[in-house]
């Protein structure tokens, strides 16, 4: 089919590789020191690349190439995701399923509450894709400043999930590729997620709705909105 797709002057790059590691779909290749367009059925036209190339290397143009293929991208993201290593090699990025029994009711507890949370790591950059704890799991997705605010956090929201936390404000990047991976690759029984009443809060919202589209699966969920007060709203 015609359509429009990149072209990379191999004249004109220098081999910086930054239209590489802007090309979220995984359609441009180091070669030899030079940007190489290597599947072009990766590529989806909207240019990401472009702006990213400080040599002026990369333009459109529109000719004879396969169609879009979004299913293989897919794919190819979620192979890439479960083989990234930890972004870091400390132990606490270690994951690990944590036993518990079951905990009594807040309200019949004297002394410190005890904490339901039952794997770790928790923030979303450090969850591994794939675990055995994920296996038939009420996944819990939530912004991190609801367990501040919701002081029953623990009993009305951790309580028999797993839990992954993170900042759609400051945390680098965007948590759907990660999150489609592990809601696609794993038994997913039920998603959660909670996030705070503020406008930026709701990008951890679109993220993980975002994912739950694209990892093609039919899984309950629902959303529950903290006030900065600490109150749930819905």
């Amino acid at each position: 089919m015609i359509r429009k797709i990149i072209h990379i002057d191999q004249n004109k790059c220098n081999g910086c590789g930054l239209c590489a590691k802007a090309c979220h779909e995984g359609a441009i290749d180091m070669v030899d020191g030079k940007a190489r367009l290597m599947r072009e059925h990766y590529c989806d036209g909207l240019g990401d690349c472009l702006p990213a190339c400080p040599a002026g290397a990369i333009t459109f143009e529109e000719r004879e190439a396969p169609a879009y293929d979004r299913e293989a991208v897919r794919k190819s993201k979620a192979q890439k995701a479960a083989a990234e290593p930890l972004p870091c090699g400390c132990p606490g990025t270690q994951a690990r399923q944590l036993r518990r029994e079951e905990a009594p009711a807040a309200a019949c507890v004297s002394g410190p509450a005890p904490s339901l949370l039952s794997q770790w790591p928790v923030q979303i950059k450090l969850a591994p894709v794939s675990a055995p704890y994920f296996d038939g799991a009420n996944l819990l997705i939530a912004a991190d400043c609801t367990a501040y605010a919701y002081g029953s956090f623990h009993q009305d929201f951790i309580r028999g999930k797993i839990t992954l936390i993170g900042c759609p404000k400051l945390d680098e990047g965007d948590y759907t590729e990660k999150l489609t991976a592990i809601l696609s690759g794993n038994n997913i029984k039920s998603l959660t997620i909670v996030r705070m009443e503020v406008p930026c809060c709701g990008g951890i919202q679109r993220a993980a709705e975002n994912a739950l589209k694209a990892s093609g699966k039919f899984i309950p969920w629902n959303v529950a909105t903290i006030s900065t007060d600490g109150k749930i709203l819905d």
